[in-house]
């Protein structure tokens, strides 16, 4: 429970029987909470009405607050992509960097010196944009098996890949 109704009340009758809003500010109702300040509880009307509904708005604000906590926990504290998601969507974006920088062509080693990470790590997610179409898995005429991004090839001539 993140918020208590006899806090709630107790804030209620210490702001004037409800005239200064300090139970709305309480419950995260900062801007009707600052209007009651303002109007002294909408002429008193407010205040009266919240006396009478203080439970269901305690009840209500504890909700909404639950709801950001799943919703936090399930895309992290920013609210944005969970963390793993968020390196997921980084290493992504470093692969696809490197990709365009060298001529459509990147391999593990390059993305896990770039990325911070076990090559391994570079070679599943490499291999993962190959199962979604995204790259090719090629071989250099120098042995090295690299990871082919044909969007990013501007001179093919350059790519010095055996032909399959």
């Amino acid at each position: 429970m993140y918020y208590s109704l006899p806090i709630a009340y107790l804030l209620w009758f210490v702001s004037g029987f409800g005239i200064l809003g300090l139970h709305r500010i309480y419950l995260g109702k900062i801007g009707t909470g600052i209007l009651y300040m303002c109007t002294f509880g909408l002429g008193a009307i407010g205040a009266v009405y919240d006396f009478f509904t203080l439970p269901y708005q305690v009840e209500e604000a504890n909700r909404r607050r639950q709801i950001e906590d799943i919703l936090s926990h399930s895309m992290g504290s920013t609210g944005g992509p969970r963390p793993a998601d968020r390196k997921r969507e980084r290493l992504e974006r470093t692969i696809l960097r490197l990709a365009r920088a060298g001529n459509g062509v990147t391999s593990p080693a390059e993305v896990a010196l770039e990325a911070d990470i076990p090559i391994e790590k570079a070679r599943a997610a490499l291999d993962a944009l190959v199962e979604k179409g995204f790259a090719e898995l090629r071989v250099k005429k120098t042995g090295v098996i690299v990871y082919v991004f044909p969007e990013f090839v501007k001179d093919p001539s350059r790519l010095d890949i055996e032909e399959v």
